[in-house]
């Protein structure tokens, strides 16, 4: 029975695919940032407790948790870790002051990062591991009014394919999932981080900004054809877990093939003009 540690079980990716492989026999270890969504997650029948990417202290309580659990486990190891755990923050770049852009980076690389390092001594002693990262569409493109988030994929990627690298030869394999769109709660919570950080009335982007409240107040939970349930996601998982030469990327959604593909065929300017035709439909 192999151990998983999952980060951002509350609700969408994280919690379904933290069912999904308890189902399959995996023993999982599901975390949440607040200690109402582990009660939670525990009435569902799972083994959770609290981790607050945002915190160092979180993460080493988080971590010695996962020490004393898996000594009880019957493995006594740590096999895979997914990272999953974090946030959108909208709003055009110029109007990101400089702590709502750290704080993006706080909970959506360098916790990962902490935690990351906290795991690798144990798999590097038991000379195997898995280590998976969600990513996102928005690791490979951009598009307007994303820019914190995209900076913390984008960055992600590029910490990613060289931890891949530097961990060539130990047994522990990277890899990375970039969904697109795919149901969860995200946009609900991109829409309070957007009016917590964004002061619109000074915002040169003040009309593009109070027509993509109006609709977003109304219709949060909207999904367009192109959106998958996070079972597309699990599936991934399960093939970067057993597989035993695991992808190092794996696309999900039809926006991803689309756009990695474009990325790679496309001039920058032709590539900008298609996705700035994109951002512009969304914010009529």
């Amino acid at each position: 029975m192999k151990t998983v540690l999952i980060t951002g079980c509350s609700s969408g990716i994280g919690q379904h695919v933290a069912l999904g492989l308890q189902q399959r026999g995996y023993n999982v270890l599901a975390t949440a940032r607040k200690q109402a969504d582990v009660e939670v997650l525990q009435q569902q029948g799972l083994n959770a407790a609290q981790l607050d990417l945002d915190s160092s202290e979180s993460i080493q309580q988080a971590m010695a948790w996962v020490k004393r659990e898996i000594e009880h486990a019957s493995a006594g190891e740590l096999y895979g870790l997914f990272n999953n755990g974090a946030y959108g923050q909208p709003g055009a770049i110029e109007d990101l002051s400089r702590n709502v852009l750290r704080q993006q980076l706080e909970t959506n690389l360098l916790g990962w990062h902490e935690l990351t390092c906290a795991v690798l001594p144990l798999m590097r002693h038991q000379g195997y591991g898995r280590i998976i990262q969600n990513s996102s569409v928005l690791g490979l493109i951009t598009l307007r009014f994303r820019g914190a988030y995209n900076t913390s994929k984008f960055a992600l990627e590029g910490y990613t394919d060289t931890l891949r690298q530097e961990l060539d030869g130990t047994g522990i394999y990277v890899s990375l999932i970039e969904p697109g769109p795919v149901t969860s709660k995200f946009r609900v919570n991109a829409f309070k981080a957007f009016q917590d950080n964004i002061d619109i009335k000074a915002s040169p982007f003040r009309s593009t900004y109070e027509k993509v409240e109006a609709r977003l107040a109304n219709d949060q939970d909207s999904d367009d054809i192109f959106t998958l349930g996070p079972e597309s996601v699990l599936k991934k998982v399960l093939h970067a877990l057993e597989s035993k030469r695991p992808k190092p990327r794996y696309y999900v959604t039809f926006p991803t093939y689309l756009f990695g593909y474009l990325r790679r065929i496309l001039p920058t300017r032709l590539l900008d003009l298609i996705l700035l035709k994109v951002s512009r439909s969304e914010h009529k």
